[in-house]
């Protein structure tokens, strides 16, 4: 049995998370864990830079089946829409 979606807002605190995480890595690696372990901090480097990759994975795993979500008109937008029926 699969999982229900995650809600909109759920996915964004998730990617907020991620995003968070990957900063915070960063700057504790080559601000504090760099005086004690090179290897270390260039570890926790690559572990960051695995995380945004997965946080959009996250963020835009969302709605099953509505190929159409976020394709809505903008008053800047003179094309038309797309015919569902072709």
């Amino acid at each position: 049995m699969a999982a229900p979606p995650l809600s909109r807002a759920t996915r964004r605190r998730v990617y907020l998370l991620l995003m968070v995480v990957c900063l915070g890595l960063v700057l504790l690696a080559w601000n504090v864990v760099r005086f004690f372990s090179v290897p270390l901090a260039v570890g926790m480097s690559v572990l960051a830079a695995v995380l945004p990759p997965a946080a959009a994975f996250v963020a835009n795993a969302g709605v099953s089946g509505d190929r159409t979500a976020g394709l809505e008109r903008r008053p800047w937008d003179r094309r038309e829409p797309p015919d569902p029926d072709r």
